[in-house]
């Protein structure tokens, strides 16, 4: 969050032109901390902060800005700025801000940009979006199996300037296929003598290329990795992704499934909320609402169509809330469990046929529970004196309503994810308003007709 104190105070040494102060002021603080102050100024005072600064310090604390305000910092900067901006930015970073900037910036940036860098943005800006080649970068260090230990850290002391990280060096042979990786501290600890083939480690954890951006930053976090490399088809070593874009990539992950949850449509970026604009939130939010709302129509014409019956028993009006609530409520909860057991890789649509067996036992649970519960309630708590029927008949119809919705809901929270990843759809946008309205739907009929055959109209 940025700091109350600091953000007046460093439009106060740009309008007094006091860089050396603000330089001072800058080197004093976190990257990620100065990006979080700078936020809070205009595009153009983010640049004459930057401009100001050394080009490495000035693309650190760039690359941990908001995407949309990067785009909106570069827009006006010449050729020249942007080269020198975008060729200290790490090779990952860079490659998204060009996928950010208008088609037209791009084409004026990249005849500015050396060769090398020219051919590993299109490289690495080639990847499918999702995948892992697409949050990869190049900058990662090698080492041939043949090298000593000794030559290996000499080689590490030159290329680590370069490198996002070199506690990991990845053995490659001539073809740059994957042999293995030894870390830095084996290399200090090792004679100068060893050999790199002697004190790799060959079961390296890696995925491919194309392989899904969240699977990728699943397997840095369950083997504890600060880096996982990325290979070609062949084994070819193409790049790494690091611990914090894995963390990233896990942010948007979740970003994305909450808001899908949520019947949020959109990009499902994890923008600024108070930055984006309420139009954006509207049109984000508007399809969904309205779609569902045409469905709880349904549902009035399912209520309109048991009219007699209400106006007969009165009291059915009033469980009728308590009777949707908690069929979407127990919907809910299964369908969150099985859409996470599945982001986790932990079920596959070929576990149906358990998953169900599973969540019916909880529901029979959950049902004798609050058909317990609720036939109490009515029963020594509702009013009975105007009824053709006795209060308790009531009681025991309203509470197999609920116990039977409870199961149905269970059931329906758990098959709908389960059916969506079968046919290859995203299984977050089943688990919450979707479902809940096809709760509702649910939930009226049972609770109509079994309370039908209860009692006489």
């Amino acid at each position: 969050m940025a700091n109350p104190i600091l953000e007046p105070e460093i439009r106060e040494l740009l309008a007094s032109q006091d860089y050396d102060t603000l330089r001072g002021l800058v080197e004093s603080t976190h990257p990620e901390t100065m990006a979080d102050l700078l936020a809070a100024l205009k595009p153009d005072e983010i640049w004459q902060v930057l401009s100001r600064l050394p080009s490495e310090t000035s693309a650190d604390i760039f690359t941990h800005l908001e995407d949309d305000l990067q785009v909106a910092v570069v827009n006006p900067l010449g050729r020249g700025e942007l080269a020198e901006l975008v060729t200290h930015m790490p090779a990952d970073e860079r490659v998204d801000l060009l996928k950010n900037i208008p088609e037209e910036k791009q084409h004026t940036l990249l005849p500015a940009l050396a060769r090398a860098e020219r051919e590993d943005i299109r490289r690495l800006a080639s990847y499918e979006e999702g995948t892992a080649g697409s949050v990869m970068t190049s900058d990662y260090a090698t080492l041939a199996p043949e090298m000593t230990a000794r030559e290996a850290i000499d080689r590490l002391r030159i290329a680590a300037p370069d490198k996002e990280t070199i506690y990991y060096a990845y053995v490659v042979d001539e073809n740059r296929k994957l042999l293995g990786y030894v870390s830095l501290r084996d290399l200090i600890l090792a004679r100068p003598g060893d050999r790199v083939d002697e004190l790799m480690e060959q079961d390296t954890v890696y995925v491919e290329v194309n392989a899904d951006q969240e699977e990728a930053a699943r397997q840095i976090s369950k083997f504890d990795l600060l880096a996982l490399p990325v290979v070609d088809p062949s084994g070819a070593l193409c790049g790494i992704i690091t611990h914090d874009d894995a963390m990233d990539v896990l942010t948007q992950e979740n970003t994305e499934d909450l808001e899908k949850i949520m019947a949020i449509g959109g990009t499902h970026e994890a923008a600024d909320y108070m930055r984006t604009p309420a139009l954006a939130h509207f049109r984000r939010r508007a399809g969904w609402v309205f779609a569902l709302a045409i469905l709880g129509l349904v549902s009035g014409a399912i209520v309109e169509g048991f009219e007699e019956m209400l106006t007969a028993y009165t009291i059915l009006v009033v469980f009728m809330p308590m009777l949707v609530d908690t069929g979407g409520n127990t919907g809910s909860q299964s369908a969150t469990l099985v859409v996470r057991a599945l982001a986790l890789g932990e079920l596959t649509p070929g576990d149906t046929a358990r998953v169900l067996f599973k969540e019916f036992k909880v529901s029979i649970m959950l049902a004798l529970m609050l058909a317990i519960i609720c036939f109490g309630r009515v029963w020594f708590f509702g009013p009975g004196d105007d009824m053709a029927v006795s209060l308790h008949v009531v009681a025991i119809a309203i509470a197999v309503a609920l116990g039977i919705q409870v199961i149905s809901a269970t059931l329906i929270g758990a098959i709908l994810p389960l059916g969506a990843s079968a046919l290859k759809l995203d299984p977050a946008v089943v688990a919450s308003p979707a479902l809940t309205t096809a709760v509702d739907i649910t939930g009226l009929i049972i609770y109509f007709n079994v309370v039908r055959l209860f009692l006489p109209l």
